[in-house]
């Protein structure tokens, strides 16, 4: 069993009728698994990020005096970034159930909010595109922070691997 607190990872063996290799054997497998399901879930957050930097270069554009065309670039990078994060969103919870194998790890969440698109386009002006893309760099923050915790978290099963 490997156990995870604040600053140490431990390798620890159980004893109950088993053998000590085959609870470590065990337990490899679940790390390999929380390993693919975080590769997957970071795959899906850095499409999401990928996105969300496409509509907030439109958005810049937008705010700048873009037009109908510029707006509909945008809102489709929106919508791509959005179906991104409800996937990187779905992945993490698939992450989050492997880590629970494993003592240790918190839950990671990564808000997928309304990105304010029918606002602007019914109220196109500038005080909107200043709030999409808000809206678009707080989601971008969070997707950040999300990779940054999965990356982190997967070094860390990696190095648990090898001991």
């Amino acid at each position: 069993m490997f156990i995870k607190d604040d600053s140490e990872i431990y390798c620890v063996g159980e004893i109950k009728g088993d053998s000590i290799m085959g609870n470590i054997s065990a337990d490899v497998i679940e790390i390999r698994e929380a390993i693919a399901a975080g590769e997957q879930a970071l795959h899906s957050l850095k499409e999401a990020r990928h996105e969300l930097g496409g509509a907030g270069g439109w958005g810049v554009v937008d705010i700048l005096g873009g037009g109908l065309i510029t707006n509909l670039v945008k809102h489709s990078k929106m919508g791509k970034a959005s179906s991104c994060m409800e996937r990187a969103k779905y992945d993490l919870q698939r992450f989050t159930r492997e880590l629970k194998d494993i003592s240790g790890y918190p839950e990671i969440h990564v808000r997928v909010g309304d990105l304010l698109t029918i606002a602007d386009f019914v109220f196109d002006g500038l005080l909107v595109d200043v709030i999409v893309q808000t809206k678009i760099s707080e989601a971008k923050r969070q997707v950040d922070a999300a990779i940054n915790q999965v990356e982190r978290i997967l070094r860390e099963l990696r190095q648990i691997r090898t001991c």
